[in-house]
């Protein structure tokens, strides 16, 4: 469970995010927020590009700014699109996010234009999911 004043951060970090979106094909601008287990929150926006699929998701900017900062494992995840329905993350964001947290532990916050979140771990919404686990030699 997240307290409400960091999900209110998480937020911020989000919206600021998808203010800086590019997404000049579909119009649909996105913003992401991933908590660190350090507790720094790193932001992200979807980025578009002509050739279609070959765009990044604001998920994956968000975790690529962590990864960037050292940080290797995160606690949750919140996204922020537009409109009156909250978005949860894509299927390739969700093998992304498998990738640096555990699945039963994991929270994903979906929220819409006007803030009212909608929550699941990791694990509801991805379960039996392949993870790094799955490739160890030991």
């Amino acid at each position: 469970m997240l307290s409400a004043a960091l999900q209110a951060e998480m937020l911020a970090v989000a919206r600021a995010a998808r203010a800086a979106a590019y997404a000049p094909y579909s119009s649909y601008r996105v913003g992401a927020a991933v908590l660190g287990e350090d507790g720094r929150i790193f932001g992200g926006c979807n980025v578009e590009n002509a050739a279609y699929p070959e765009g990044v998701c604001a998920e994956a900017g968000a975790l690529s700014a962590m990864v960037l900062a050292g940080v290797r494992k995160a606690r949750a995840v919140l996204v922020v699109g537009e409109g009156p329905h909250p978005i949860s993350p894509c299927g390739g964001c969700r093998q992304k996010l498998r990738e640096f947290g555990q699945p039963d532990q994991f929270l994903v916050l979906a929220v819409n234009e006007n803030g009212q979140p909608q929550q699941w771990t990791l694990e509801e919404l991805f379960p039996q999911s392949f993870g790094p686990e799955h490739l160890s030699k030991g």
